[in-house]
């Protein structure tokens, strides 16, 4: 399954690509991802999941791990379908990215319990 700006055929971007994954995506451990009926072609990756715990602007790197409160591991699921035609029409990928139920997590794990 390609998941990567090569093996997708894109070139690697010069700066970070942005998405969201709203909170109506977050499915808890035991639930189940919904195949939407707009979608043909489902996607997905593990990913490590950083949980932002406080507001955080234009802080400096030291400062980063402040607003850190935990961690979880999150399957991305992407509709590659989807994501073609926002690519193809020079959108964000938002809608291929942000559909219920597609990022199931683990469990929290607070920051505290993690050696670096």
């Amino acid at each position: 399954m390609p998941n990567t700006p090569k093996e997708l055929g894109n070139a690697l971007p010069k700066t970070p690509l942005l998405f969201i994954k709203p909170t109506t995506c977050l499915v808890e451990k035991g639930g189940n991802i919904i195949h939407h009926k707009i979608t043909h072609d489902m996607h997905y990756e593990v990913e490590l999941g950083v949980i932002i715990g406080k507001k955080a602007s234009k802080i400096s790197v030291d400062k980063v791990l402040d607003h850190v409160s935990g961690y979880t591991i999150a399957i991305d699921v992407t509709c590659r379908d989807l994501q073609e035609q926002c690519k193809l029409a020079r959108s964000p990928w938002t809608l291929a990215k942000c559909l219920d139920t597609h990022c199931p997590v683990g469990s929290f794990i607070p920051f505290e319990q993690i050696d670096p």
